[in-house]
C-alpha cells in the first residue's frame, strides 16, 4: 500500500513538472525576441503606412534644398561633386506647393568655378511617383547672376535678396518667370541620373543655364497628376 501511494505521488509530481515545463516553453515562444517589439496590428487604414508614400527623385547640378508646403523635405548631401541623385519617400498632401532652391557651384565673388578658371552651368530635374515632374509650368527666379556679360577677366555679379517666406504656400510668385526647359544633351547629367526614374520630367533652370547661378523654383500641384485618388486619413486632418 505504501509503495502504491509513493508510486502515485511520483506520477503526480512528474505530471506537475511536465505541465510547468510546457507552460514555460509556451510562454517563451510567445514572447518577441529580446529588444524587439512585436509588429503593430493593422489599424484598418486609420494611419498612413509606408505604402502610402510616393518616391521622389531629384537631380541637381550642383546642389538643392526642397520644401513641400513650407516644410523642409530634402537637402542634397553633396554640395559640389560627384553629382548624385537624392531619392526620398514623401507623404504628399494636396494641394501641394513645392519650393526649391538650386545652386551651381559658383564662386560668390566671381561667379566662376574650378578656381576661377571657367564659367559653370546648372540644371535641375525632379520626378515624384504621383506623376509630378519638372517642366516649364514651374515658376523660376534667378537671385545670383554672373559673370555679367561673360566677362571672365573682370568678373562682376548681380544679386537679389532672397524673398521673404518664398517657400510658403501663400507666397505670391505671380511676377516670377516661367522656368526654361533644357534638353538632356545640353545639361549633360552624370551616371547617377540614368540609374533613377525621371521619365517625363524636363531639366529646368532660369533663362541662362551658365550665368544664372542660384535659382528659386515653385510649383503648385492641386491633385495627383497621374489621376490617382489620394487616401484620406482623418486622424491627420484633425491636427
Amino acid at each position: 500500500m505504501k509503495n502504491a501511494i509513493q508510486s502515485k505521488t511520483g506520477v503526480l509530481l512528474l505530471g506537475t513538472v511536465v505541465a510547468l515545463l510546457v507552460s514555460v516553453t509556451t510562454f517563451v515562444i510567445a514572447q518577441p525576441p529580446s529588444g524587439r517589439r512585436p509588429p503593430p496590428r493593422g489599424g484598418g487604414g486609420a494611419k498612413p503606412e509606408i505604402e502610402d508614400t510616393k518616391k521622389l527623385n531629384v537631380y541637381a547640378d550642383n546642389w538643392f534644398s526642397l520644401y513641400i508646403n513650407g516644410e523642409l523635405i530634402a537637402v542634397d548631401s553633396i554640395r559640389f561633386m560627384p553629382h548624385n541623385v537624392i531619392s526620398v519617400d514623401v507623404f504628399p498632401s494636396y494641394p501641394m506647393t513645392i519650393a526649391v532652391i538650386a545652386k551651381d557651384n559658383a564662386d560668390p565673388i566671381t561667379a566662376m568655378e574650378y578656381n576661377n578658371t571657367q564659367i559653370g552651368d546648372g540644371g535641375f530635374i525632379l520626378k515624384m511617383a504621383d506623376g509630378t515632374v519638372t517642366g516649364n509650368h514651374w515658376k523660376a527666379k534667378s537671385i545670383f547672376h554672373g559673370p555679367i556679360d561673360r566677362d571672365t577677366r573682370n568678373p562682376k555679379v548681380r544679386r537679389e535678396e532672397m524673398p521673404e517666406n518664398w517657400t510658403a504656400v501663400d507666397f505670391d510668385d505671380s511676377d516670377w518667370q516661367s522656368a526654361k526647359e533644357f534638353d538632356e544633351q545640353t545639361v549633360g547629367p552624370k551616371r547617377p541620373f540614368y540609374q533613377h526614374d525621371f521619365e517625363g520630367a524636363k531639366f529646368i533652370w532660369a533663362d541662362d543655364l551658365e550665368l544664372d547661378n542660384t535659382v528659386l523654383f515653385r510649383v503648385k500641384v492641386d491633385s495627383p497628376p497621374d489621376g490617382s485618388t489620394p487616401k484620406r486619413f482623418p486622424i491627420l486632418e484633425s491636427n
